[in-house]
């Protein structure tokens, strides 16, 4: 080889080589406006946010300060991939008093519920597997589970949530491999599962051999009427997982969350979170377990209700104050959201960048659709803002939409 040739400046490398999966998945359209967002000046009704305020700060400090006294070296360790002991079990016993009986061994603490579904999908979905659900749905779940290949087909809901006439129809055509569900205050709509179709749902799901992953981050957020059964409560077959976290409740920053289910299904996603991350963070579990020893839970969740009952409903009567006619919204019972249609066949994602304008944000609604999106709708979260600050928000909203018109 010459001299010269040695010298040659070597070529460019190849352009990136991205997974197949990757053409699937979509950037987060709330990530995407929180950016926005987080401007001071913004008044932001789009992310999914619990009130800082309410967090139990003082408590969750002083829980941090004792771990770190008492068992700081192995607070600092490796640990088990299934969760710290402790904390596991007293998800247990917080589960059987709501009438979901379940042991430690089936119940596997996660990084936020979030990992829950991406472990989910990795241990039950193929390319091409058929997923379940509702029109409109969580788009984080979408965007995950699209992550894995899959095919959706949607199923129409109402005030009532999913359609199980509809589903019983579809199942009878497809065989799908998992249904995926928010029975509690449904993101983005804020409706809520009736008990007969709770019923009707784990009845299908034992007929047809498919699984459901029931999603309920949100189910302890109830301010008015009667809490219901969880779908895994009424599942004698073990075709229910079951998703929740600590991150409505308590503060979404420690990143804890749980998966529940049949012993069989828990032992592969168990191998699944292995390879993913080890373990969840080993000094966020014992703290949490140590808070949870003698913290009042259950007066701590009382506490919350009635400001987000207040922020709900402060949202409901500026709706009606300030939309224009033709603006339809749902009436959530609990939860952090709910659910707008625009009127005039209004795009929301047209009116976002107007709304920023006038310094206020939202979330549209077409990424929350599996297969053809509706641009018409928009979610909004009351949980974050004062009732003074929603009022205000709402009234630039209707303003914006109004000038659409």
């Amino acid at each position: 080889m010459s001299a010269d040739a040695m010298s040659a400046p070597l070529p460019p490398p190849p352009a990136y080589r991205l997974s197949q999966r990757m053409s699937r998945m979509k950037t987060s359209a709330v990530r995407e406006i929180l950016k926005i967002a987080e401007r001071p000046d913004i008044l932001s009704f789009a992310g999914g946010l619990p009130a800082p305020e309410l967090f139990p700060l003082e408590a969750i400090a002083k829980a941090f300060e004792e771990t770190f006294a008492l068992e700081g070296r192995q607070a600092l360790q490796y640990s088990t991939t299934e969760g710290f002991g402790p904390l596991r079990e007293w998800i247990c016993a917080h589960l059987a008093r709501k009438g979901h009986h379940t042991t430690s061994d089936q119940v596997l603490i996660t990084s936020g519920s979030q990992q829950g579904l991406d472990l989910v999908g990795k241990v039950l979905l193929d390319p091409g597997d058929l997923v379940v659900v509702e029109d409109p749905s969580y788009l984080a779940a979408l965007q995950t589970f699209g992550g894995y290949e899959v095919d959706f087909a949607t199923v129409r809901s109402d005030d009532a949530g999913m359609d199980t006439d509809d589903l019983a129809v579809l199942v009878k055509k497809r065989q799908p491999k998992l249904l995926y569900v928010i029975p509690n205050f449904q993101n983005p709509k804020g409706t809520t599962l009736s008990l007969e179709r709770r019923k009707a749902l784990v009845r299908l799901a034992q007929e047809h051999r498919f699984i459901i992953l029931e999603d309920d981050p949100y189910g302890e957020l109830r301010f008015r009427g009667e809490h219901l059964p969880s779908l895994a409560s009424l599942d004698d077959q073990g075709v229910v997982l079951s998703l929740s976290t600590f991150s409505k409740t308590l503060a979404p920053g420690l990143r804890l969350g749980w998966v529940t289910g049949p012993r069989p299904l828990l032992k592969v996603l168990t191998i699944a979170k292995q390879a993913t991350d080890l373990h969840t963070a080993t000094l966020a579990q014992r703290a949490t377990a140590r808070l949870l020893a003698t913290f009042d839970y259950a007066g701590h969740i009382a506490a919350l209700m009635p400001v987000y009952g207040e922020r709900a409903q402060a949202m409901l009567s500026s709706l009606e104050r300030h939309m224009p006619p033709g603006t339809k919204w749902t009436k959530p019972d609990g939860g952090m959201f709910l659910w707008m249609e625009l009127p005039g066949g209004l795009d929301a994602a047209t009116l976002l960048p107007r709304a920023v304008e006038q310094k206020v944000a939202f979330v549209p609604g077409a990424p929350f659709f599996a297969n053809a999106q509706q641009p018409q709708f928009m979610r909004l979260n009351y949980s974050n803002r004062p009732p003074d600050l929603i009022d205000e928000g709402m009234r630039r909203l209707g303003a914006v939409i109004a000038d659409a018109l």
